[in-house]
């Protein structure tokens, strides 16, 4: 039988058609929203407020037609919903501030109701919702595990909900020089591929330049702080939790920097002088795919003037090499350890 395309998404469904669950008829709120069938099988046009802070699917929802809002303006919104949906993320911490948001959004007889696939925390996130707030059932199927509260009467773990809604709240990081937050990438240390293409690059770079994929900010930081020629920085990042850290990490800096919540993969517009990347190979729910930092390589190559230079690093094992030579005039590997791989390529007249 072939896989499923979104199994935790159409698994979150189940319970509705499986379970006895009812589909209420006021508004519904689904956290970490994914676009797909079940969506339009069960929710009423304008019923579903979703939020999803990751660009790619808040895009693929908004082409559906349904409300996209970030995660972080519920804090304001006083609505309480009769139903949250959530798809909890992998990462613990970020998972538990989730619930309790979720928690917290609630009417009186609401119910939560999650899912997880069995590899990414299935177990663990049905033993911390049962913590803050009781199950009122579960089910497996499709390697996954939708599970569900019981209707909200006011008895749950406040003191509980409170401290886990704090466990993502951005935290000082690296000695305090940086700000993160549980859930983005390398959120609690800096990453080291990152950290050798840091010491790759020149300290002449000079004009205007982009980071691709630039997370809460460490690459530009240090084009910043060792390249006092570059005049203007554009990040783009797919994931607005972490954009939004890589503006107070940058706050103060003399370049003049654009912070756009982008998918790098769509393409980009302007001309740059110098591009920094460290492409994902992955999306959000860990699927594997290089085809993404292919893209990024690409994108780069379009965006450079001609004598322009991508510096990126990338896993060794990776399937670069031909996107890179058909992209650049010239393509060099700078340096290379602990798996990793620095590349410098430089746009022709005709690239």
């Amino acid at each position: 039988m072939p896989a499923l395309q979104d199994a935790p998404l159409q698994t979150l469904f189940l319970p509705f058609s499986h379970a006895g669950l009812r589909w209420p008829a006021g508004p519904v709120l689904f956290l970490r929203a994914r676009d797909g069938w079940p969506l339009r099988e069960h929710a009423a046009p304008g019923q579903l407020v979703c939020a999803q802070s990751f660009r790619p699917f808040a895009d693929a929802l908004g082409r559906s037609g349904w409300q996209v809002v970030d995660e972080d303006a519920l804090d304001a919104d006083d609505t309480r919903y009769a139903l949250v949906l959530v798809l909890p993320p992998r990462q613990r911490d970020e998972a538990r501030a989730l619930f309790a948001r979720a928690l917290s959004s609630l009417a009186p007889g609401g119910i939560v109701v999650a899912c997880q696939s069995n590899n990414e925390g299935a177990r663990s996130g049905e033993s911390d919702l049962q913590q803050l707030a009781g199950l009122g059932g579960k089910l497996t199927k499709n390697h996954c595990r939708a599970y569900w509260t019981a209707p909200a009467d006011g008895r749950h773990d406040e003191a509980l909900r409170k401290r886990w809604a704090a466990l993502d709240a951005p935290r000082g990081i690296v000695d305090g020089r940086f700000q993160s937050r549980p859930g983005v990438f390398a959120w609690d240390r800096i990453d080291p591929a990152s950290a050798l293409l840091v010491e790759q690059l020149p300290v002449d770079l000079a004009g205007r330049g982009a980071d691709l994929g630039a997370g809460w900010g460490y690459l530009s930081a240090e084009v910043l702080a060792r390249c006092p020629k570059v005049t203007a920085l554009d990040l783009y990042e797919a994931e607005s939790r972490a954009l939004a850290l890589a503006r107070r990490n940058l706050a103060g800096s003399s370049a003049k920097l654009d912070f756009r919540w982008h998918d790098v993969t769509a393409g980009i517009d302007g001309r740059y002088d110098f591009v920094v990347s460290n492409p994902p190979f992955h999306t959000p729910a860990r699927e594997d795919r290089p085809d993404i930092g292919q893209r990024f390589i690409a994108v780069a190559a379009q965006a450079l003037r001609p004598g322009g230079q991508l510096f990126m690093v990338a896993n060794r094992h990776l399937p670069y090499e031909q996107i890179l030579n058909e992209s650049f005039g010239q393509v060099r590997v700078a340096a290379e350890r602990d798996g990793f791989k620095v590349i410098v390529g430089t746009r022709g007249g005709r690239a």
